[in-house]
């Protein structure tokens, strides 16, 4: 089979792509033929050696994959040939034609979606919906800054954000990506390009502060956004493209705000039960047709160095994904 290999850490153009020996799947395990990867950013760390989650070289990166049962190992109950699954090898094998899962660690695709909307479900929907309703207690009524608001998770936010009954506010870098935001439903835009971002939430919100910021971005523009934060607010960490900020700590106090990690990977271990309830709420969403999970672009393998650069450099908006 075809896949992208990481035979060195550093950026995507030392990615190799090659023909590889067809994985074989043992006692408890499937062998899935790739029908869609997510494309996300942890992707680009986990090839640089910077992600909590380190590999071995070689490996092939590539997150969470769905496809088609192609082979059912010894002792495997509950999937069959053909059943289509989605599934993760923690965080890697997904960047090629064929992966093996263990099958504890594969569940079906719902029909409600897609393999390209099912994989990368709980890191995209799964962050925002677990940041927004059981780390940020996000209310009815209340304001939501998203920064970074055009990404995977931005427009996810956006989108979760108003079903939660939320005012959203959304924040880019450029026009274009602002409008993209206001098709997802964000009910008010700042240009952080342009516009003062603390100044501008606070015009927004007559002066009160938003009440909830969902962080994906880090850099600068984090400081800025606690600096608009309301009292009693809550400040989402959710990652850091832009780099990780230096917070003066006497904001949370002078604010009396929460600043909170959104950590979907680790509540896997430690919270299961309200990722469990997160999934459950993301699926009755999409098959109820409340929420939408579009995909703005798909990559073939050769393109994968590619997308990982175009991600880098922040130019992706929405959902991204390989298909082969």
């Amino acid at each position: 089979m075809r896949a992208v290999v990481c035979k060195e850490f550093g950026p995507p153009e030392k990615l190799v792509i090659e023909e590889v020996s067809d994985p074989r799947p043992g006692p408890g395990e499937i062998l899935v033929n790739i029908r869609a990867t997510a494309i996300v950013f942890p992707d680009t760390l986990v090839i640089e050696d910077k992600y909590q989650f380190r590999q071995k070289l070689p490996f092939i990166p590539g997150g969470e994959a769905a496809g088609e049962v192609a082979e059912v190992g010894e002792g495997v109950d509950g999937f069959a040939v053909g059943d289509l699954v989605m599934g993760s090898l923690h965080g890697a094998g997904g960047f090629a034609e064929k992966i093996v899962l263990p099958a504890a660690l594969a569940e079906p695709v719902l029909p409600s979606f897609t393999p390209a909307q099912a994989t990368g479900l709980m890191y995209g929907l799964g962050t925002c919906l677990y940041g927004l309703k059981y780390r940020g207690r996000l209310a009815p009524g209340e304001t939501l800054l998203v920064l970074g608001a055009s990404g995977h998770l931005g427009l996810g936010a956006i989108e979760l954000g108003k079903l939660l009954g939320a005012r959203v506010i959304a924040a880019a870098s450029s026009a274009e990506k602002l409008a993209t935001c206001r098709a997802a439903g964000a009910d008010e835009v700042i240009n952080y390009s342009e516009e003062n971002l603390k100044e501008r939430a606070k015009e927004l919100t007559g002066g009160l502060g938003v009440d909830v910021v969902f962080d994906g971005v880090g850099g600068d523009y984090s400081e800025a956004a606690l600096r608009a934060m309301a009292w009693n607010g809550r400040f989402l960490v959710i990652g850091f493209p832009s780099g990780i900020a230096r917070i003066p700590l006497n904001l949370a106090l002078l604010k009396s705000c929460e600043i909170v990690g959104v950590f979907t990977g680790g509540a896997r271990v430690k919270d299961p039960a309200a990722l469990q309830a997160v999934q459950a709420e993301l699926e009755a969403f999409v098959a109820g047709g409340q929420l939408e999970i579009p995909i703005s672009r798909s990559y073939s393998l050769d393109e994968i160095p590619q997308a990982l650069r175009d991600m880098m450099e922040r130019k992706v908006t929405g959902k991204i994904v390989f298909e082969p």
